[in-house]
């Protein structure tokens, strides 16, 4: 990655580009809104091949399980989780978390385990934006 800085344009191009690759999807299936693994054809291995394009395309390190952890934070766990189900104040949390994902999919029922059904593309570009300004390089408009 070159010193200058990067656009948050640059960046949704190089988090496609990833997507592209590891996916063999075409360039225009890849946008903003697109749900990982329901409209990309995504599978668990395939997160694991776009994390590590992305780290090493953008030279950071993305926490495995970031979301979920994130979505835990200050929330005492028999508060985030009962039953295996999500509260309302986990799927609150996660709401504010994710604001690229429809509220209306954030619903009763949920598990933590079907967080990663939520991610779009949106998901990674945002998780990029935030490690890369978390290392001091915050990205133009």
């Amino acid at each position: 990655m070159t010193s200058e800085a990067l656009t948050r344009k640059a960046v949704f191009e190089r988090v496609r580009d990833a997507f592209v690759e590891a996916l063999g999807v075409d360039e225009d299936e890849v946008e903003p809104t697109a749900r990982i693994f329901d409209d990309l054809g995504a599978e668990s291995l395939d997160l694991l091949e776009i994390v590590f394009l992305l780290e090493r395309g953008f030279d950071i390190k993305i926490p495995r399980g970031g979301v979920k952890e994130a979505s835990q934070a200050g929330i005492d766990p028999s508060d985030y989780e009962v039953d295996g189900v999500l509260t309302d104040l986990a799927l609150e949390k996660l709401r504010e978390l994710m604001p690229e994902v429809e509220p209306e999919e954030i619903v009763p029922g949920l598990t933590a385990n079907d967080i990663p059904r939520l991610f779009r593309v949106q998901s990674f570009v945002n998780i990029v934006l935030h490690q890369l300004a978390e290392k001091g390089q915050p990205c133009e408009a």
